[in-house]
């Protein structure tokens, strides 16, 4: 067989990244500080956010930005945020951990939350909304700030795909108008730095707070202490907090990443437009489609097939490795399994293929993914 075609794959400008990196062992600085300092400032700056702190990834934000709603609005245990199930599992233990319930809602033909199920849900204990936008869409995101706005609600925006999604109509970044938005810089995202996340508080009392949080709740980073001309040793901890820092090595690769995801979200988009266009004939395929009000960061292109499975085994054959995002969260053990009641999802989640998308691929890639998906289809008689 020759070459394989992987479903995601790192891309990185590997001389760009080594003299990143480069200066940072020259300093002899790797930790928080430095490099940390310039990518969330550079971050704010690309974005336009008030507020951007970076971690160790983005599950560490989604536990921190949940965490520190809770301790703010006085939220109890049992207390409810509306959720997908169609997510990858960071989304709802970040929930779990803070001893609140996710209350799974559906999804629709977008594969974001439906706007009239989140309605349905919302009860007398229901503090939040965590929308995800999944593959990088914002459909119905509008739909959520209303919700959350009409009855009191947080709202908490899962953008591990997004980083780059932006309104087309004011060009402005989507997010910016949550309680919180937590991004990804894992390898295969579109901003990779290795495995990081950032955290973006719109409350700037809260921006303070993560920090703290995030360095074991002590008062001052070591950063902060090489900076001071006196007592470089002494420092307080004032509350029980996680070792979920970003470092210096993460933040340099991401500095190069940021540089260019505008161009590398264009190329992803041209990448899921080709895919669009090849596979509009084929009647066994539905691709999804992304919200036309965006310019979407595109980071995954999805259809829906039926014969999920036998698809992704033949193509395997043919060296093209596909893959599923994701399985339903209901379904595991640790989601109480089998006890939500989410045909649409179920529905969706059975029939659901992510295609290869990433920047090692061709055009003559693309052509040959979405040719051999008509080909299955023609060799099985469908």
């Amino acid at each position: 067989m020759g070459n394989v075609i992987q479903v995601l794959k790192p891309y990185f400008r590997v001389d760009e990244v080594l003299e990143e990196i480069r200066q940072c062992l020259e300093k002899g600085w790797t930790g928080i500080g430095f490099k940390t300092v310039d990518f969330e400032k550079q971050w704010s700056e690309y974005t336009g956010f008030a507020h951007s702190h970076f971690v160790n990834s983005a599950t560490a934000g989604l536990h921190l930005a949940v965490k520190l709603l809770k301790k703010k609005h006085g939220w109890l245990n049992g207390d409810e945020i509306i959720t997908p199930s169609l997510t990858f599992v960071s989304t709802n233990h970040a929930i779990l951990y803070e001893g609140l319930t996710p209350r799974f809602c559906e999804v629709d033909k977008t594969l974001c939350l439906d706007p009239q199920a989140v309605r349905a849900a919302i009860g007398e204990n229901t503090r939040a909304i965590m929308y995800v936008g999944l593959g990088g869409n914002a459909a119905h995101y509008r739909a959520m700030r209303g919700l959350a706005d009409e009855f009191g609600l947080m709202l908490i925006l899962d953008a591990a795909h997004m980083a780059g999604t932006r309104w087309l109509n004011s060009g402005e970044h989507v997010g910016l108008d949550a309680d919180c938005t937590i991004f990804s810089f894992q390898a295969v995202k579109n901003c990779p730095s290795s495995d990081s996340g950032m955290i973006c508080f719109r409350d700037e009392d809260l921006d303070r707070e993560v920090r703290l949080q995030s360095w074991l709740g002590i008062d001052k980073s070591t950063y902060d202490r090489y900076t001071e001309t006196t007592y470089k040793w002494r420092y307080d901890v004032t509350d029980l907090g996680y070792k979920y820092n970003g470092n210096a090595i993460t933040a340099a690769i991401g500095l190069v990443s940021l540089k260019y995801l505008d161009e590398d979200n264009a190329r992803r988009r041209q990448m899921a437009q080709k895919y669009e266009e090849l596979l509009k004939n084929c009647a066994d395929v539905t691709v999804i489609r992304h919200d036309p009000k965006i310019s979407s960061s595109r980071h995954l292109i999805q259809i829906l097939v039926e014969g999920r499975d036998q698809l992704m085994d033949w193509l395997a054959t043919q060296g093209i490795y596909c893959g599923v995002h994701y399985i339903p969260n209901h379904r595991y053990g640790v989601y109480n399994k089998g006890t939500s009641e989410l045909p649409v999802t179920d529905h969706v989640a059975d029939r659901l293929i992510s295609l290869p998308l990433h920047l090692w691929l061709s055009d003559d890639d693309v052509e040959h993914v979405a040719s051999s998906v008509e080909a299955f289809f023609s060799r099985s008689g469908k």
